[in-house]
């Protein structure tokens, strides 16, 4: 490698190893939580700075996880046994505390999937099939994951509907009037992202919101990003529907949340059929259950659900204003270490902006970037970061995402 791009590699490394000191000093206590961290990774303290995709797991999820899968597994709702009712006991206590966690009206109002992917596929197609037609318009925005785009775009291709883009500011915020003037009176659904999962941006969803129930627009929010960052409450949101991961508020894999208002789920089709989503079946037809048992046919990620409930008791005991406090320190200090290298190019400007930065150096592609930081330890996302039309709007093909 040419001297010069060693020279600002160094620089870089340095100012992740800074971060590194940062993170020892007021995060002993939270990384001791996660048997991840006592490892080294190529012979350095592990930083891990990738959380935006998936999280790392506190030794209170595995616990949850090995619990259940060593002392009471069994699959739930029709076993009369006992394995079986604790097991049912459990994974519905962990609707409710996910129906807390954000302050839905009722846990029924709670849908467990296999990720806020199959969410936004699940609401796009069966609330799709139900309420959309040829000519209506879905508006999104340009700084969506393609989760919250390609969906809409299949349900679109099926009934002639229409997708509309709202854009965002060279400084990457979406504003409130901006999107708002995408509504039309052939306007039937907003899915919209709380944060950009690529520049951290914090988006007036409340504000959009109230103004699309005004118009009676349909509006989901995509949580993936926001729901660790802040207290999420879907009622004073007004959003009808809200998706996040468990993967990424430190739980496991395999497990996502569709919350959706009681009424609008119940009138939707199923989205898939099988057991446990009947309410009684014949050659003749099959009638099904109400919301939440009427979008979870089939065997559920059970221990994962239950893991999910452990996740978010961490994430309460922790306390989110406290957590919200400790990443502010480090992104505050990480901008101001990364704008000191030369050639060091930062993306997302925001006002309203949360733990993510995302940049370029001159003359060293992302690719190297990444795996250079690796050799120290230190772990960062590098890519188009699922947000094409987004890289492309910033007419970059990678950027460098340190979360």
């Amino acid at each position: 490698m040419p001297d010069k791009k060693s020279s600002i590699f160094l620089k870089a490394v340095k100012a992740g190893q800074g971060l590194k000191d940062l993170l020892d000093f007021d995060g002993a206590k939270a990384r001791s939580d996660f048997p991840i961290f006592k490892q080294k990774v190529n012979g350095q303290k592990l930083v891990y700075l990738d959380t935006a995709a998936s999280a790392q797991k506190p030794q209170a999820v595995i616990d949850s996880l090995n619990e259940t899968l060593t002392t009471h597994y069994a699959n739930i709702h029709r076993g009369l046994y006992q394995f079986s009712q604790i097991t049912t006991t459990k994974f519905e206590q962990a609707r409710h505390k996910t129906a807390g966690f954000i302050n839905a009206a009722s846990p029924n109002s709670i849908v467990f999937t296999r990720s806020a992917t199959e969410a936004i596929n699940l609401v796009a197609a069966c609330w799709g099939a139900a309420f959309l037609k040829e000519g209506d318009e879905i508006v999104i925005t340009q700084l969506e994951h393609h989760a919250n785009i390609v969906p809409w775009q299949m349900i679109a291709a099926k009934t002639g509907a229409k997708i509309v883009v709202a854009p965002i500011t060279p400084y990457g915020d979406v504003r409130a009037d901006d999107v708002i003037a995408c509504f039309t009176p052939k306007t039937k659904m907003l899915a919209i992202s709380a944060m950009s999962n690529v520049l951290g941006t914090i988006i007036p969803v409340k504000d959009i919101i109230a103004t699309a129930k005004e118009k009676n627009i349909t509006t989901l929010v995509d949580g993936c990003q926001i729901v660790m960052h802040q207290q999420i409450d879907v009622q004073d949101l007004g959003c009808d529907f809200f998706t996040f991961s468990g993967h990424k508020i430190y739980g496991p894999n395999g497990v996502g949340v569709l919350y959706g208002r009681e009424d609008l789920l119940n009138a939707m089709p199923p989205y898939q059929g099988g057991g446990d989503m009947i309410d009684s079946v014949s050659f003749d037809g099959t009638t099904y259950k109400q919301a939440p048992a009427r979008f979870e046919a089939g065997t559920p990620p059970i221990a994962e659900v239950i893991a999910l409930g452990a996740a978010i008791d961490y994430l309460q005991d922790c306390g989110l204003s406290r957590i919200a406090a400790y990443e502010k320190k480090i992104f505050t200090y990480a901008e101001e270490q990364l704008q000191a290298i030369p050639g060091l190019r930062l993306y997302g400007k925001a006002v309203q902006r949360a733990s993510i930065l995302a940049f370029t150096i001159d003359n060293c592609p992302p690719s190297d970037i990444g795996m250079i930081l690796d050799q120290k330890g230190i772990c960062v996302r590098v890519g188009h970061h699922c947000a094409m039309p987004l890289m492309e709007c910033l007419s970059v093909k990678a950027l460098v995402r340190a979360s």
